[in-house]
């Protein structure tokens, strides 16, 4: 038994590791337009796994991911110097980060007083309070966005590259995994699954869990704030949609793909959902019917979450306990094989 758990441990680091070896690279083989794609879809993998330390780590399912993302990707583009001088990497992404967090952590210490359906219905109302701050203020430009006409540099790494800009976007998703990692196999990890499984036990046990919802809700929003940085820093622009709740619809999706409760489950659902509506938006394979993307879209997670109710991320063991079964059912009856 030990020896199984062994071996299925190694081979996640394994496959962990081929990912992000294949992303490396992906830059070298393939187009201006495939190393783009993918840097995006790398973005959306540092949501995700920004929002998987919430619903699954910690059993807190936030409807207000977008917001942080948002807040990010505007403090980049609004914090950029007026006299279009060259940013400091070192100045922006912290800033984004840090505003990414102070929202989180004021809307945490609301939101986490409430439980269920109410904690996510409150974080969704303080994520269409962004929302609607951005969208009828002139603050971030309204309904027209505002462009980043200078991206930040750091020493030789200037951001206006795009060979620099994916290798820092891939340095980003690697630093976040592994902090994410760790985290969750530190004391304070071990915390959270235990709020996940059972919140009263842990109470019982003299846990004061609600500094550590709120110190995992900041730190999922710092963690958006970098992708939503990171987002407006590839796209030179940023527009009110990137704080409504469709995004955080979509990201809450992506994990659920991935399957909930493996911080690979939440970077493999990212990259499958993505790919995704690339594909099903896409007119040159699918023609007219690329207009109704949503519909194919749709009954494609069905599917999913139908025949796949671990996520992407069980498919392994789905497939052992099938080939178990398979060989139980064919295996010879020893009495019969004596006589």
């Amino acid at each position: 038994m030990s020896g199984a758990r062994s071996s299925s441990f190694g081979g996640k680091h394994v496959f962990v590791a081929a990912v992000f070896l294949l992303l490396a690279l992906w830059p070298l083989v393939s187009g201006e337009y495939g190393a783009d794609l993918v840097a995006k879809l790398m973005i959306y993998a540092i949501l995700a796994v920004a929002l998987e330390l919430l619903v699954g780590s910690t059993g807190l399912v936030c409807f207000g991911q977008a917001a942080f993302f948002g807040i990010g990707a505007y403090a980049a583009v609004l914090l950029a110097p007026a006299d279009n001088a060259v940013p400091s990497l070192l100045v922006a992404l912290p800033l984004s980060m840090l505003l990414a967090a102070l929202y989180a952590l004021a809307v945490g210490a609301l939101s986490l007083r409430t439980k269920g359906v109410y904690f996510i219905m409150v974080t969704l109302a303080f994520a269409q309070m962004a929302y609607y701050v951005i969208h009828d203020t002139e603050l971030g430009g309204g309904t027209d966005g505002i462009y980043l006409y200078v991206k930040p540099v750091l020493g030789p790494l200037d951001l206006g590259n795009g060979a620099h800009l994916y290798g820092f976007i891939w340095a980003s998703l690697l630093l976040v995994f592994a902090f994410l990692a760790l985290l969750l196999r530190s004391p304070f990890g071990r915390a959270l699954a235990g709020i996940r499984v059972n919140e009263q036990r842990m109470r019982a046990t003299g846990f004061s869990v609600y500094p550590y919802k709120l110190a995992a809700f900041t730190i999922s929003g710092a963690i958006s704030g970098w992708a939503g940085f990171l987002f407006a820093i590839k796209d030179g622009f940023v527009s009110p949609e990137l704080l409504s709740w469709h995004l955080s619809a979509g990201v809450l999706v992506m994990i659920i793909l991935g399957g909930l409760g493996h911080l690979r489950g939440a970077l493999i659902g990212a990259f499958a959902f993505s790919l995704l509506q690339e594909f099903f938006k896409s007119e040159a394979l699918l023609g007219e019917a690329a207009k109704h993307w949503h519909l194919g879209l749709g009954l494609v997670v069905i599917a999913c979450v139908a025949f796949m109710p671990r996520g992407l991320v069980g498919l392994p063991h789905q497939w052992r306990l099938r080939a178990a079964r398979k060989r139980d059912k064919h295996a010879p009856d020893t009495a019969e094989d004596a006589a």
